[in-house]
């Protein structure tokens, strides 16, 4: 059963996309490709042994925003069933990525390990995340709808802003470009009190 033994319970890799061809020998099973919907999908796949994959396309946005297409509720209950595919999978292996592997990717993994081992607190799935992307910064978005689908009760974005302001305590130039990006309520949610 996913969530005994092992955290995570499978292999997570999260990479960008001018990184992706350094994974075509690590046993990677499964890939979930996020990026925009004008781009085409990464020719560095055709290098990879068979796979299963699930490529969805939309911007890296958290508010509605004009000429760009938002993550949806349905892209989130989409990477979601994916998920427990890889859950399913003996010896699965997960790359996500999106074109930097710091938000959608991110988001995404965080939510896909929050399915797998329920029992975990946010927390720890986001410390989980945070080691194999220190440069995490996942997308609020794709996170609130992915905490309702998977009845979270507000645990998975109550727990976010730590991340948030662990990159800010690291690198505070980018408080300003988050907020030039659409990015507001992530950067308010880290200037916040820390969680409990």
């Amino acid at each position: 059963m996913a969530g005994t033994g092992t955290f995570p319970p499978f292999a997570i890799t999260i990479c960008g996309i001018p990184e992706i061809e350094e994974h075509s020998t690590a046993g990677i099973t499964h890939i979930l490709s996020i990026h925009d919907p004008d781009l085409l999908d990464p020719p560095e796949f055709g290098r990879f042994p068979p796979h299963r994959r699930l490529a969805l396309r939309f911007h890296d946005i958290i508010e509605p925003r004009p000429r760009q297409i938002a993550p949806s509720r349905a892209d989130v209950e989409r990477l979601l069933e994916f998920g427990r595919e890889v859950e399913g999978a003996p010896r699965g292996h997960l790359l996500i990525h999106c074109h930097a592997g710091v938000s959608r990717s991110t988001a995404a993994a965080a939510l896909i390990l929050a399915q797998a081992v329920p029992e975990r607190p946010a927390h720890e799935v986001f410390a989980a995340i945070v080691r194999i992307r220190p440069r995490a910064w996942p997308n609020l978005r794709i996170l609130e709808f992915g905490d309702d689908i998977l009845g979270r009760s507000g645990d998975i974005v109550a727990a976010v802003p730590d991340v948030y302001r662990g990159v800010l305590d690291r690198q505070p130039q980018l408080e300003e470009a988050m907020i030039e990006g659409g990015r507001l309520r992530e950067v308010l949610a880290a200037l916040g009190p820390p969680s409990a």
